[in-house]
């Protein structure tokens, strides 16, 4: 399978690295983080690696690690480096292939360039993570505008969180766009209970049917 599929979230913080954890298990793939910006403690690709338990080898190395968790221009930035989007190109990488980004879709990278700006210029399909909390409705909404006016294919959106079935058929409806599943919140979160409730909350055909963008 030569599926490249760009997990993106409304905002940071949210739980799309669990959800990317999730889909890289389900798809027996490889998981990339492109500019990991904040190293102390766990790093996203650490969690991936945890919770999947892949070999070291499917989590592929970050093309930046930058010191500070801030916006990836500005960590990039105290550290002396600028982020070239050459080292972001995810072409020639093993597929399938699940890329996270870096917090929301509209964080700057450069003082020049946006992170979807980034995305566009890939031509990949975008996985939208959203949570279930207060304030979804606009976050969700406004980041499906933004993938849309930059011709952007959306596979769909996933929720995180406890179920709020009228935000997130509302946000399906004016969106238009699929509801690919909720991924609920995990108390004793493992490997085998992440496996568990994804495969329970998503379908991996379903997920995968790039083009079928209306709810």
């Amino acid at each position: 399978m030569s599926t490249r599929i760009v997990v993106a979230g409304t905002d940071t913080d949210i739980g799309k690295t669990v959800f990317s954890a999730g889909l890289t298990q389900a798809l027996d793939g490889y998981y990339w983080k492109p500019v990991q910006a904040g190293l102390a403690g766990e790093t996203d690709s650490e969690i991936v690696s945890r919770l999947s338990c892949f070999p070291a080898s499917r989590i592929l190395t970050e093309a930046y690690r930058l010191n500070t968790p801030a916006s990836p221009h500005f960590a990039a930035e105290r550290d002396g480096v600028e982020i070239d989007p050459e080292r972001l190109r995810p072409q020639d990488h093993p597929t399938p292939l699940v890329i996270e980004l870096a917090g929301g879709l509209d964080v700057p990278l450069t003082r020049r360039l946006l992170q979807i700006d980034l995305v566009a210029d890939w031509k990949l399909p975008v996985i939208l993570c959203s949570s279930t909390r207060l304030g979804t409705i606009n976050h969700s909404l406004l980041s499906i505008e933004a993938l849309k006016r930059r011709a952007i294919p959306i596979l769909g959106i996933a929720f995180i969180g406890e179920e709020s079935a009228d935000s997130e058929r509302t946000i399906s409806s004016f969106g238009r766009v699929r509801r690919l599943g909720r991924l609920p919140r995990i108390p004793e979160l493992t490997s085998s209970t992440l496996r568990q409730a994804f495969a329970a909350n998503f379908s991996i055909p379903d997920l995968l049917a790039v083009g079928a963008s209306d709810p």
